[in-house]
């Protein structure tokens, strides 16, 4: 499988040796060329997972979704990005002008932060620490503060009530989450992203796989817990529209309101990337110990599966939202702390026992 580190050393080498640029202007340059890759993929991303959405719901409903603009649809999502990029931006009267300013800003920093460690193909990642699971839910936490901080700040009793319900679901199900990553450190021995993925290459080497019964439960319950962290439906307390207007952001217009439309669909993509490289391997093929088989995934590039299985959790994510009825917040809560976290204690400690033990593939 190619290496893209190869890729990456030439092109710091030709800033560095051939164009014989001091470090600082260096290291400058692929800051900035990095940033700007990473805001294009998230906002390519954005866009075809909206598209991807509406069509999912448009199945599942009977319908068609989108088709006047462009052939299937496909420009109606640029149409709405343009809509929303010249729309009015105004602000709510007797409002906390900076928390009511910041809030977007919160949630786009957690979005785009852990979206950054997510690891592409082979050497191709942005941050690769080696704590970077710790990193990965350190930073995710910072969008439980936009969301209540645009509640708060948007003095309106909808939003605050909101803010309130979502930062409850959020903090509560970052327990679940975590235990879930703690089981997959356990099963690799490292905290590092890159690491977590070379312990699952080779034949049948898949975290839910090797790790079994405790590995399969851990995923099943990351993927709820994701969705529920990502406030998506039926976990969409915070946005329930039959009561609350739009939420949190109800007195936010244009890009402030666009901040949060991409922050979510985002936060899709990072939970199911984020699973997909913790327990099915992300860019590490399927190989069965079959030397033909394996060669032959092997010639797919990792990328490519990393994306197949990635978008293949976005879809049962998405078929989950458009499935089940939202649920109400005291059962939301009492799922998380009476079934979810006691579940993963249970699983943290039957992990320990069956690498302690040998007990696994």
């Amino acid at each position: 499988m190619f290496d893209f580190s190869i890729v990456t050393k030439w092109f710091d080498a030709l800033l560095s040796q051939t164009l014989g640029l001091p470090s600082f202007w260096t290291i400058l340059i692929e800051c900035v060329l990095i940033g700007l890759l990473v805001l294009t993929a998230y906002a390519l991303i954005c866009i075809v997972l909206i598209f991807m959405e509406r069509k999912v719901c448009a199945y599942f409903q009977c319908r068609v979704g989108p088709m006047r603009v462009g052939p299937w649809g496909i420009f109606q999502v640029f149409a709405d990005v343009l809509k929303m990029l010249i729309k009015e931006i105004f602000t709510v009267d007797k409002s906390d002008k900076l928390l009511y300013a910041i809030a977007p800003f919160l949630v786009m920093i957690a979005s785009v932060g852990t979206f950054s460690f997510l690891p592409w193909n082979k050497g191709m990642h942005i941050l690769d620490f080696n704590v970077g699971i710790f990193l990965v839910t350190a930073i995710s936490s910072i969008g439980v503060l936009g969301v209540f901080l645009a509640g708060w700040g948007s003095n309106n009793k909808y939003s605050v009530v909101s803010a309130m319900r979502a930062a409850v679901q959020m903090i509560s199900y970052e327990v679940s989450l975590g235990l879930c990553l703690i089981c997959a450190v356990i099963l690799t021995g490292t905290m590092q992203m890159s690491g977590i993925i070379e312990a699952q290459t080779g034949p049948w080497k898949w975290l839910i796989i090797q790790g079994h019964i405790p590995a399969i439960i851990a995923f099943i319950v990351f993927l709820i817990a994701g969705n529920a962290e990502a406030n998506r439906g039926p976990f969409d307390l915070g946005e329930a529209e039959s009561e609350l207007t739009a939420g949190y952001h109800t007195e936010y217009s244009g890009m402030g309101f666009g901040y949060y439309y991409l922050a979510e669909y985002l936060n899709l993509f990072v939970i199911s990337g984020l699973a997909s490289a913790v327990f099915l391997g992300g860019w590490a093929p399927l190989n069965v110990g079959i030397t033909g088989f394996d060669n032959l995934m092997n010639m797919i590039p990792g990328f490519v599966w990393f994306f197949g299985k990635t978008f293949m959790l976005v879809w049962i994510l998405m078929w989950v939202r458009w499935t089940f009825p939202r649920l109400r917040i005291d059962n939301l809560l009492k799922l998380e702390w009476k079934y979810l976290m006691p579940l993963m204690l249970f699983v943290l400690v039957l992990t320990t026992c069956c690498v302690a033990f040998g007990l696994t593939f």
